[in-house]
Formats: structure tokens, sequence, C-alpha cells
């Protein structure tokens, strides 16, 4: 038996089963980011809350690379950034907890939260007009997209306030001059946002780049694309995209 397996093993006996389900699914939200090159080498981070009374949280070891990451590797923290369980004995990146600490803990209906520097997604959030209305994949967010200004690298815990008040009741943010953020009610629901939202600022980037001039969806007929995804979200069909893409992972492990 390989340590790997041992480890996963001793730690499965010492935790519940919703909590090692839970760390299944973040572990496959990594790997399918590195398999979809969302990453940021081991800079960004992923979030899913412990099932249970506790307001603990999973996330990724700071060192490790996505695909590296393992159901056992992932670190559990409270609210308050103290380390639960950490088997890497890495700690985690300071300016993953002030981010995600800060969602979880204004947003009980936020389970899981997705953030990421990819080019696309900094592309985007450097243009002061932000995501455009030019593609279906744009319409998703359509008047539910909100913007944090950027502070410099997030280690404040004072910026956690104004983190919160930016994103409000939604659950996708484009942080000026850095990155992505979604959040959802499962990891399920997080990574469809994030789908759509780095789908949307690839489109934008790529059309720019042709130098013609873009067409701007009108405000009613993007709104009326929105609805259609809202009520998408409300049927769980982020639930069909997420298997899919895990049937894609586990064949590509075979």
């Amino acid at each position: 038996m390989s340590t790997a397996t041992l480890a996963s093993s001793s730690l499965q006996q010492r935790i519940s089963d919703a909590e090692w389900q839970a760390r299944v699914r973040l572990a496959q939200a990594y790997h399918l980011a590195a398999k979809l090159r969302w990453t940021d080498h081991i800079y960004t981070h992923f979030s899913l809350r412990v099932p249970g009374d506790a307001p603990h949280f999973l996330i990724n070891a700071y060192g490790q690379t996505f695909d590296e990451i393992q159901p056992e590797t992932l670190v559990k923290i409270d609210i308050d950034g103290n380390i639960i369980d950490d088997p890497t004995g890495l700690g985690i990146n300071p300016a993953g907890f002030v981010i995600h600490s800060a969602i979880h803990r204004a947003r009980p209906d936020a389970h899981a939260v997705m953030h990421t520097h990819t080019a696309a997604g900094i592309g985007v959030s450097a243009q002061k007009k932000g995501l455009l209305m030019t593609s279906q994949h744009s319409t998703r967010f359509h008047n539910r997209l909100a913007y944090h200004d950027y502070e410099g690298i997030a280690l404040d815990l004072d910026e956690q306030q104004r983190i919160v008040a930016d994103l409000g009741a939604l659950n996708a943010l484009i942080l000026r001059n850095h990155g992505l953020l979604t959040a959802g009610g499962s990891i399920e629901e997080a990574f469809y946002n994030l789908y759509y939202l780095e789908r949307a600022c690839q489109a934008q980037l790529a059309a720019q780049s042709g130098g013609a001039e873009l067409i701007i969806l009108p405000d009613a007929v993007a709104e009326k694309a929105a609805q259609a995804f809202d009520n998408s979200i409300r049927t769980r069909k982020y639930q069909l995209h997420w298997d899919a893409y895990i049937r894609q992972l586990n064949r590509n492990a075979l």
C-alpha cells in the first residue's frame, strides 16, 4: 500500500463521510482547473465549506500545484484563519484566507468560492468597462457581476469588508487588475459560474484582438439570455456540466 493510500485511509477514519466527499469534489475542481489551464502555478485558491455546524472550510496547501492536490492534502481552517488540520505542513496562502474567509463568513449560502488569475480574466479585469455584452457567455452575467477595485495584494483584513460589500448577494466578481472570483451553493455551481466567466473573458479578448467594431448586445436581449441562465441554475443544470467534466477527468486518468 502506498504512502498516499495510507494517508487517505487514515484521514477517512477520522472525519465524516460528508467531509470526505467534500474533499473529493474540491480536489476534482483543482484537477479540472489544471486541465483547463486556469492556474497561476501555486498562487490561486478554491475553497469549500465543510459540511456540519462548525464554520470550517477547506483550501489548498500553499506550495502545491493544482494537479498535485488530493482530498487528503487539503487544509481545513476555521473562519478566523486558525488551521484545524494541515496534513502537508505547508500552511495556506494568507491572501487566500483574506478573500475566502470574508465571503464564507458574510455569505452562508456561498459554500464554494473559486478565484483565478488567468490571462483572459486579468486582461478583462484591467479594462475600464470590464466585461462587455459581446457573447452569449457574457450574458450569463448581465447585471449579475460585481467589481472590486485593486488595493494591493490581499493581505489586509480591513479589505474584507469592501470585498463583501462589492460582491453583495451576487456570485461573480471581477477583481480589477487582478482576476476573477465566483461563488455558489456548491462546488459544482461555483465551477459552472467560473467556466462561463472565464469563457466570456476569452471571447471578449479574442473579439477585441481583431480590431473590428464590436456588436454590444442590447440590454433587453442580454437580460433575456441571463434569465435563461438563471433558470439553468435553479434547475441545477450545472450538475450535468460538472458530471461530464468528471467523466472526462476519469477517462484521462485511466
